[in-house]
């Protein structure tokens, strides 16, 4: 298994421990924390060296460590990776996320909130939080909660004739989430104008670089202080409001498509997504999938068992 081992400072290590607090598991003897990631189990131990272990270690290494074995740690930006600073989760920040992009049916929706630092304790207290962790119901009543707060936002939605067209054009999902999400952060950068903006955390959905080279294409810049964080919703409450307004965004479009389509639409991608489209394709013909679905999706080929 892939690993690395970096000398840290241990006020790097008090900082290190508190970003990934959600992530704590048990802690070996010896340590001070270990935190489980997506890309390596990260272990500090007292002597100030640092374990990083796993599938990519050097991508979780790279949020602290300069370069290779280097001794010097803050949260580093490297071209144009970078790993927000856990104070920028108190600060005024931009966060955006999306919804949609698993489901078969239904568009891509992304949200971007502008949230100041007086605020934060008021939407956790609003019961703001990681929209994977709510209901459809209560998302949709935080949505409107947030909205009459006037809190500065942006949305855009890309509806199913677009995403198949740009698809046939060679567009990737990624590229599409990244030109989106842009598009979203310049248009919020608009609306708070002269305000006080620490930084904006994007919910990390692909490589920084691969990011960069995606809107680059479409003579998109980076904004400055622009970093990027998977499972970024459970640390920052802008992220976490962005994506919960791009979710009730994608909750009322699916409501309209089975309004439509005279049929209940589900979510996901599941054998239940095979079986409706099949219905659609026997009631209205294949082409309208095109309308109110994401047709290059395996489930399309799936759901011919079921005609």
């Amino acid at each position: 298994m892939p690993q690395r081992v970096d000398v840290v400072p241990q006020e790097t290590i008090n900082k290190m421990k508190y970003f990934y607090r959600s992530a704590l598991t048990s802690t070996p003897q010896g340590a001070i924390f270990r935190a489980k990631t997506e890309n390596a189990t990260v272990t500090a131990y007292k002597s100030g060296k640092v374990l990083f272990q796993g599938s990519t270690p050097e991508i979780e290494a790279q949020k602290w460590i300069a370069d290779p074995g280097a001794k010097a740690q803050q949260p580093k930006k490297e071209g144009t990776i970078y790993a927000p600073p856990p104070t920028l989760f108190k600060s005024n920040h931009i966060g955006s996320d999306e919804a949609g992009t698993g489901d078969y049916f239904g568009p891509i929706t992304v949200a971007g909130v502008f949230v100041e630092d007086h605020q934060i304790e008021q939407l956790k207290n609003m019961g703001v939080k990681d929209s994977k962790n709510l209901t459809d119901t209560t998302i949709r009543k935080l949505a409107k909660e947030i909205i009459k707060l006037n809190i500065p936002y942006s949305l855009l939605i890309l509806h199913n004739e677009k995403y198949n067209k740009l698809q046939r054009q060679g567009w990737t999902q990624g590229k599409m989430k990244a030109v989106l999400h842009q598009h979203v952060i310049n248009n919020l950068l608009k609306k708070i104008g002269n305000n006080s903006m620490d930084g904006i955390i994007i919910d990390q959905f692909c490589e920084p670089a691969v990011y960069k080279k995606h809107i680059s294409s479409e003579n998109l810049t980076l904004a400055e202080n622009t970093y990027f964080m998977t499972k970024a919703e459970s640390y920052s409450i802008a992220v976490a409001a962005g994506s919960i307004i791009a979710r009730t965004s994608f909750l009322s479009e699916m409501d309209k498509l089975s309004e439509q389509m005279g049929i209940t639409i589900p979510k996901g991608a599941s054998k239940k997504v095979d079986q409706t489209i099949a219905k659609i394709i026997s009631s209205k013909g294949e082409t309208i999938l095109n309308t109110c679905a994401k047709t290059h999706f395996a489930n399309t080929k799936k759901a011919r068992i079921y005609i």
